[in-house]
């Protein structure tokens, strides 16, 4: 395990993103906290999002893992691009800038978005995982085409 706890915010969300990088949910959960707050900045929704899972709200390090296996699960990874344009960082709080490139797997296709992710970072733990993401074009690229029927 990465001895986490001894290092500094930028440090933790430094190797955040390398082990998001590298796509292994297991070694991703271990810089989240047991317990935390993960919020995304999509519309509430009472009945849930059947085309996009992974996106709802999280409280657990087990939630952080099973976020990062659904979101994997429903892209194709040959395709996927992400750039960090910046990471500003005051005391425990971090904010990551950048961009995403990805391909929807049920519907092959492709969208940007831009993101700010918000951290927070206690005892070499995240603690806060709060997204803001255009969701529009998420949305879109994982959306039925316009006639299709969706399974029961």
């Amino acid at each position: 395990m990465f001895p986490s706890h001894t290092l500094p915010t930028r440090s933790v969300v430094e190797e955040l993103l390398r082990r998001i990088g590298e796509g292994d949910p297991e070694r991703i959960g271990e810089l989240y906290a047991e317990h935390g707050e993960w919020r995304l900045s999509w519309p509430e929704d009472e009945h849930g999002r059947p085309d996009t899972p992974w996106i709802r709200h999280r409280s657990t390090r087990a939630d952080a893992v099973a976020h990062y296996r659904e979101l994997a699960a429903h892209h194709v990874p040959e395709k996927a691009d992400t750039r960090v344009e910046r990471i500003l960082v005051d005391g425990d709080d971090a904010v990551v800038v950048g961009v995403i490139h990805q391909t929807a797997e049920p519907t092959g296709r492709s969208y940007t978005a831009r993101f700010a992710l918000h951290l927070t970072v206690r005892d070499g733990q995240v603690v806060r995982h709060h997204v803001y993401e255009d969701s529009l074009a998420v949305a879109r690229a994982f959306a039925p085409a316009a006639g299709a029927r969706r399974s029961p």
